[in-house]
C-alpha cells in the first residue's frame, strides 16, 4: 500500500466526519474543492469491469483515485488494468478474486458492475467490509435480496447509491419531469406508461470450450452450475468482441438465472422514474396483470423446460394497478421512455427528449426557481458519481437510495412472477408478499449454490 493513498484515505474520511457532524449538505461546490486537494479525494476499486463497469471507473476518476480492479476474465482485467494506468499514471492493483479487494483497508468504497446474479452477495459483504458501496442497476435478482442489503444498510450504516443515473443525468431531463409533475403541471396523474423495448430470442446454443481466461465457474457463482454455452457469431457495437448467442458477456441479461430480462434491465430505469413521479417510492402496488406476453421457450410451473436457449420475455404489455388505483403500465411496444398523463395534460421523456403541452407553456411560465434542486434534495450533482461521494461525506442517503430502488423494483419482480406463471398476482406492499398464492411467494427468494453463499 502506498503512502500516498494512505494519507488520501486518512484525510477523506476526516473529512466526512466533520462534514457528517455539520450535518450539512455537499453539493457539487463542495465535491469541485475536493477535486483541488488530491488529499481528498476517496478510493476506489472496481468489481466487474466488462461494458458498464469499465465505463463507469472511467468516468469517476474524475472524483476518485482507484487503487485496485477485481473480474474473473483475466483478459478483462488486464485490458482495464492497463487503460486506467494509462489514464491517471498510477497502476491499480488486479485481482480476480474480488474477495481480496475487501480485504483491504485502503479502499473507502466499492463500485459493483458484475452480473445481476452477483450483486446481492458483493454487496453485502462489501459493506460488512466497512466499505461504502455504488452498485449497478437492477440491484437484485429477487425480492428476498433487496430486503436483506436493506437490512445490512441499516445495520452498517453504510452509504448506498444504486447506478440509476437517469436521476441525476440525461441533462436533468427525468428531474424536470418530476418537477413538472410537483409544480401541478399535468394535474393529478391519470396513466403512466413505461415503453422498455423488447428483446429477441435465440437458437439452440451448443455447450462449447469456455473461452480462455474466463473462470466460468465464479462466473456463475450463486447460479446453477450449467455448461458454457455460446455460437460463433461476434457481437457488434457496444458490448461487441463477444459471443452475440451466449449466456455469458452481454447476453446474460436474457437468461433468468442471472437477471430480469428487459422488464429489469431497461424497468429498473423508466419504472423508477414513473415510481418517483406518482410518489410511490415508498411503497408499491395492489395487483400486477400480465395482460400479454411472449416468452421464447416453453415453461412449466415457472420454469423453462429446456436450458440452451434464452428465457426471458421478448415482448410483453403488464399493467401494475398503483396507489389510487393509478395504472402503471410496461410495454415492449412503442417509444422507449415514459408517457405520464394526467387530468390537465401530458408530457413525453426520455434520455433524448422531453416534449408535450406542459413542456413547450414553459417557455411563457417556467418552473419556479429551485424547483429542480427541490426534486433533487440539494444541488444537482456533476454525475451519478459525484452524488455518492457528497453522501460519502454527508453520511446521507444518496440520490438513488436501496429503499426507493427496491420499491420500483419489485414492481419489475413481480412482473416477471406473473409473466412466469401466466396469471395476475395481488401484492401487498405493507408485508411485501403476494396474498393468497405460495407457489408465486416461492419466486420472491432464490437459493444460492453450495460455496457461494453469502458471507454475514
Amino acid at each position: 500500500m502506498s503512502s500516498t493513498y494512505q494519507l488520501n484515505r486518512r484525510n477523506f474520511l476526516r473529512t466526512t466526519s466533520a462534514v457528517a457532524a455539520a450535518g450539512v449538505f455537499a453539493g457539487t461546490s463542495q465535491l469541485t474543492q475536493a477535486q483541488k486537494s488530491p488529499n481528498e479525494r476517496p478510493v476506489f476499486a472496481t468489481i466487474g469491469l466488462r461494458n458498464q463497469g469499465a465505463f463507469i471507473t472511467d468516468k469517476s476518476t474524475k472524483f476518485a483515485d482507484f487503487v485496485a480492479l477485481a473480474d474473473v476474465d483475466a483478459n478483462v482485467l488486464g485490458e482495464n488494468v492497463a487503460k486506467l494506468e494509462k489514464k491517471t499514471s498510477k497502476k491499480p492493483d488486479g485481482y480476480s478474486d474480488y474477495r481480496k479487494i475487501l480485504e483491504r483497508d485502503d479502499v473507502d468504497a466499492v463500485m459493483i458492475a458484475t452480473p445481476d446474479h452477483w450483486h446481492t452477495k458483493i454487496s453485502v459483504e462489501a459493506m460488512l467490509a466497512g466499505k461504502d458501496v455504488y452498485c449497478e442497476k437492477p440491484l437484485t435478482l429477487t425480492i428476498a435480496e433487496g430486503k436483506l442489503i436493506e437490512k445490512v444498510v441499516k445495520q452498517t450504516g453504510r452509504v448506498f447509491q444504486v447506478g440509476t443515473m437517469q436521476r441525476t443525468e440525461n441533462e436533468q431531463r427525468f428531474l424536470k419531469a418530476i418537477a413538472l409533475i410537483r409544480a401541478g403541471r399535468i394535474g393529478d396523474i391519470r396513466k403512466v406508461t413505461c415503453g422498455i423495448n423488447g428483446a429477441t430470442g435465440s437458437p439452440e446454443l451448443p455447450a462449447v470450450d469456455v473461452p480462455a481466461g474466463l473462470d466460468w465457474d465464479t462466473w456463475l457463482g450463486p447460479a446453477p452450475k450449467v455448461p458454457y454455452r455460446a455460437l460463433p457469431e461476434m457481437r457488434r457495437g457496444y458490448g461487441g468482441g463477444v459471443p452475440l448467442y451466449t449466456n455469458c458477456h452481454y447476453a446474460w441479461r436474457n437468461w433468468y438465472e442471472y437477471s430480469g430480462g428487459q422488464m429489469n434491465d431497461w424497468g429498473a430505469h423508466h419504472v423508477d422514474i414513473a415510481t418517483w413521479g406518482l410518489g410511490a417510492t415508498d411503497t408499491g402496488p395492489s395487483k400486477v396483470t400480465p395482460v400479454s406476453f411472449k416468452l421464447p421457450v416453453e415453461y412449466k410451473n415457472g420454469y423453462p423446460t429446456v436450458g440452451d436457449r434464452y428465457n426471458s420475455p421478448t415482448n410483453f404489455e403488464i399493467h401494475a394497478n398503483m396507489p389510487g388505483d393509478i395504472p402503471l403500465i410496461i410495454t415492449s411496444e412503442g417509444d422507449n421512455g415514459i408517457l405520464f398523463e394526467g387530468t390537465k395534460g401530458r408530457f413525453f421523456v426520455n434520455r433524448g427528449k422531453l416534449t408535450g403541452s406542459p413542456v413547450e407553456e414553459l417557455a411563457t411560465n417556467p418552473l419556479p426557481e429551485g424547483a429542480v434542486e427541490a426534486v433533487y434534495g440539494g444541488p444537482v450533482s456533476e454525475n451519478h458519481t459525484a452524488n455518492f461521494i457528497d453522501a460519502m461525506r454527508t453520511r446521507r442517503k444518496p440520490i438513488s437510495d436501496v429503499w426507493s430502488h427496491n420499491r420500483m423494483l419489485e414492481t419489475c419482480h413481480l412482473a416477471n412472477i406473473a409473466i412466469r406463471l401466466g396469471r395476475e398476482l395481488n401484492w401487498d406492499p405493507q408485508k411485501r408478499e403476494i396474498i393468497g398464492d405460495d407457489e408465486a411467494n416461492s419466486f420472491l427468494a432464490r437459493e444460492s449454490r453450495q460455496e457461494f453463499e453469502i458471507n454475514m
